[in-house]
């Protein structure tokens, strides 16, 4: 909540929610995520082209500067819209709360991270 990633939704608001599940990373870490499995079923796809190796094996040998980005870091930057607020609530012991940021986890999440990640890119 410090981070503004998520808020309490109070006791007057719609209170639907999932639950969340806790995952381990290859190196024992943990993170929480939420499970909106369900919500996937109804989510429309984006379709965005996966960079053909020869390409980008060209840029990285005519690159001055190669820079690396942390993908699962991604998550949690874009501020999502009032709608998919009230999508996205998980439900834990001590309340319901909304994600204010995209979480991990959600179908859409990884193009629009990853368009952002090429845009800046471009001009370096």
């Amino acid at each position: 909540m410090d981070l503004g990633v998520l808020r309490k939704v109070g006791h007057n608001e719609q209170l639907e929610a999932t639950t969340p599940v806790i995952i381990t990373w290859h190196n024992g870490k943990s993170r929480m995520v939420g499970d909106f499995r369900a919500l996937r079923t109804y989510t429309i796809p984006d379709r965005y082209p996966i960079p053909r190796i020869h390409e980008t094996s060209t840029q990285f040998s005519q690159a001055k500067f190669i820079k690396a980005m942390d993908a699962p870091k991604g998550f949690h930057q874009k501020i999502l819209t009032d709608n998919a607020k009230k999508l996205l609530r998980i439900i834990v012991h001590c309340g319901i709360f909304e994600y204010l940021r995209m979480p991990f986890g959600i179908k859409k999440c990884t193009i629009p991270v990853r368009f952002d990640y090429e845009t800046i890119s471009k001009n370096y």
